[in-house]
């Protein structure tokens, strides 16, 4: 197999170093490794196949002879530094929300569109960590029964705001003031129904980012609504959904088709309190779902419990999966 040289930007973040850990976990055939990151965090070290790899101050020549660019820095960072990768013949798969809703961008999870991988123009978007995992679930449901609404509630945890939101939960746990705070409240024993700014409208940046991508990636204009949640959990988002649709489906039909779905794990035995959960997600890359229901208030409805690591599948695992299919180049 070709080798491929890669470079991974934010590389000392908690998305970043996951990244790493997913190209040596996967065998991603990597030539030259370059990680990238601030000035700040240049000179410390990050292991791959059990050799510290130095990490690199982020300047544009960097991205000379690189095939793949994984970028997990922010989207002030992507749009300075992705069009220079793009300009030195790198395939930029960007983490960040900079270029999902860009017409010419491919917005991808290789599951439900992998085909729109290969028209990209030099940028791939990763979506939002809460829309990968539900999409994979809602695309064979949409197949099979034709999509029609769907409501959506999210109970995120804190690794999706990051270290310092990860540090204030914590340190409010140990009962201490935090010395840096992430949230507007409170995270310890509460929850937030406040992720990202809040529009005029009252909707979140979070929930129309989960509105929108779900469109795009699936193609179709599925009604999507969407409130999104903080709660005090270290790891792993979960998703309360509830899906109407044109045609009969029943709770059978539902897990058949998702126990043969790639990517995801049926977890639904209730009288055996057997259902997903965020702390049996961590560190795993497939899309856990359970609670599969009946909803009697409609016609064709479908109550569903999806919960998947985010920092993996919702953002890391994702980002290699599609660097693989063009790695392949099929």
């Amino acid at each position: 197999m070709k080798l491929h040289d890669v470079a991974v930007v934010g590389a000392t973040g908690m998305v970043g170093r996951t990244m790493v850990k997913v190209l040596e976990e996967r065998a991603f055939p990597v030539n030259r490794l370059i990680l990238l990151a601030s000035e700040r965090s240049a000179g410390k070290e990050i292991p791959f196949h059990g050799k510290p790899v130095p990490v690199q101050k982020l300047e544009p020549e960097k991205f000379k002879n690189i095939e793949f660019a994984l970028f997990s820095a922010g989207a002030s960072v992507s749009k300075e530094f992705a069009p220079h990768a793009v300009r030195y013949g790198a395939v930029v798969i960007d983490n960040s929300s900079a270029f999902r809703m860009d017409d010419g961008v491919p917005l991808v999870v290789p599951e439900v569109n992998r085909r729109q991988i290969f028209k990209h123009k030099g940028i791939i978007a990763n979506p939002n960590c809460s829309t990968i995992q539900m999409v994979v679930v809602l695309k064979p449901l949409h197949d099979r029964f034709k999509i029609k609404r769907v409501v959506v509630s999210t109970y995120q945890s804190v690794t999706g705001a990051g270290n310092k939101a990860v540090i204030q939960l914590q340190e409010e746990l140990a009962g201490r003031t935090p010395r840096e705070v992430k949230f507007p409240h409170r995270i310890a024993f509460n929850c937030l129904p406040h992720i990202d700014i809040f529009f005029d409208d009252g909707y979140t940046k979070e929930e129309v980012k989960m509105m929108k991508e779900t469109q795009k990636i699936m193609g179709e204009p599925i009604k999507v609504t969407a409130t999104t949640v903080r709660v005090p959990v270290i790891g792993g988002h979960s998703e309360s959904v509830n899906i109407e649709f044109e045609k009969k489906a029943s709770p059978a039909e539902v897990r058949e088709i998702l126990a043969k779905t790639a990517g995801v794990v049926i977890q639904d035995d209730p009288k055996n309190n057997v259902y997903p959960m965020p702390i049996n997600a961590h560190e795993k890359d497939d899309v856990f779902v359970g609670r599969i229901r009946r909803d009697e208030t409609v016609t064709n409805g479908i109550n569903l419990w999806i919960v998947s690591d985010n920092i993996r599948k919702g953002a890391a695992t994702n980002a290699v999966q599609i660097a693989e299919v063009l790695a392949l180049g099929k």
